[in-house]
């Protein structure tokens, strides 16, 4: 997605200049956000791109706390770059999308290692960061950095289409989105006119009966003139992944659980997990049940009641839960390791992994 430098100036009805109308909005509407600094103050680039990252597939009211936890924890992209990949996963578990936390990792890393600390003031040199892409350069381009850019997230997406009422379906109508959306950047102030029209989109533009009164740009709105507002943007049918099957395995030692790190490529990678089948569409219980970890003193596995369910961006899954428990000092397996139960909330364990010790310790 290519960020396009505005051109022209549209008005609205009234004729007033559409950026200045959504200026004088955003002046007295903004959002009060952990991540924004008071009006008129300069943004910091770490906070901005702390906050992009976290708010990609996820929202503002789940990120703000594990925004203010890794600010308390690592308050500048130096202290985050020196940290460990391990410790940012755990503070990172339960965000979910975890090649997120990798790439943030490898990116602060890169601006500690590469750029003494200090983020690049280019689009161009934002992209050539580790987990940094179109939008998000261009979102701290303009917020940080006050470039004229327009990043497009799905709050500008959506305000735009309707604004403009363009008929087609996403993902195809991405760039000329893009390049309607580029025409709402004010003279100055890019970061605030992008910023305007997430705000928009979130409060008064939203998926289902959007507050048209309410919105500064009622009156020249293509799609609320037609009254079919909420069907833009238009989207293409969503194709769901098969339903994929396992078995995860939960077995205790006193107060100790066993688990593993998955490998660091793939979904999940490099996050704490306990032993458990391959993910595959219809495996019958038996299969995945043989797959269990081979321990000494095990002879019999039982089976809980109900499954566990997750549903990941491209598929869901049905996970049964074994368990059972071995003496004391019987030896984990080769590539895993016991935990006491009571501080399994700082290890690096996915919503689904936390679903499925719950529901195996019985909880």
């Amino acid at each position: 997605m290519h960020s396009i430098v505005a051109t022209q100036k549209p008005a609205a009805a009234d004729g007033a200049p559409r950026p200045a109308l959504l200026l004088d909005w955003y002046d007295r509407h903004r959002r009060s956000l952990p991540w924004r600094p008071p009006a008129g103050e300069r943004a910091d680039p770490y906070r901005v791109w702390l906050s992009e990252i976290m708010l990609q597939q996820t929202g503002v009211k789940t990120v703000g706390p594990y925004f203010l936890k890794f600010l308390a924890r690592w308050p500048d992209v130096t202290a985050l770059g020196r940290a460990s990949q391990d410790d940012v996963l755990r503070m990172w578990a339960g965000l979910g999308y975890y090649s997120r936390a990798r790439n943030l990792h490898a990116c602060a890393v890169a601006v500690l290692r590469d750029h003494g600390g200090v983020f690049p003031d280019t689009e161009e040199g934002l992209r050539q960061l580790p987990g940094i892409g179109p939008y998000t350069a261009a979102a701290i381009g303009a917020i940080a950095f006050d470039l004229r850019t327009m990043p497009v997230d799905g709050n500008i997406e959506r305000v735009t289409s309707r604004l403009y009422a363009v008929e087609e379906p996403l993902p195809q109508a991405k760039p000329r989105i893009q390049e309607l959306a580029a025409t709402l950047l004010g003279e100055s102030r890019a970061g605030d006119s992008a910023q305007a029209l997430m705000d928009l989109g979130s409060s008064i533009c939203t998926p289902k009966k959007p507050a048209c009164a309410l919105c500064p740009l009622n009156e020249d709105c293509a799609a609320r003139a037609r009254g079919d507002q909420e069907t833009f943007p238009r989207k293409a049918p969503k194709k769901t992944g098969a339903l994929r099957r396992g078995a995860a395995f939960i077995v205790t030692r006193g107060d100790e659980l066993l688990v593993r790190t998955r490998p660091e490529k793939g979904l999940l990678g490099g996050m704490t997990e306990v032993p458990g089948s391959d993910w595959v569409s219809r495996q019958e219980d038996k299969a995945a049940l043989s797959q269990a970890p081979v321990l000494k003193n095990v002879t019999r596995w039982h089976r809980k009641a109900g499954v566990v369910t997750h549903v990941f961006t491209h598929f869901p899954l049905e996970l049964v839960v074994y368990t059972a428990s071995v003496p004391a000092r019987t030896r984990a397996p080769e590539g895993m390791r016991w935990v006491p139960v009571a501080t399994l909330a700082d290890e690096a364990l996915p919503n689904v992994m936390r679903k499925a010790i719950a529901h195996g310790l019985g909880e």
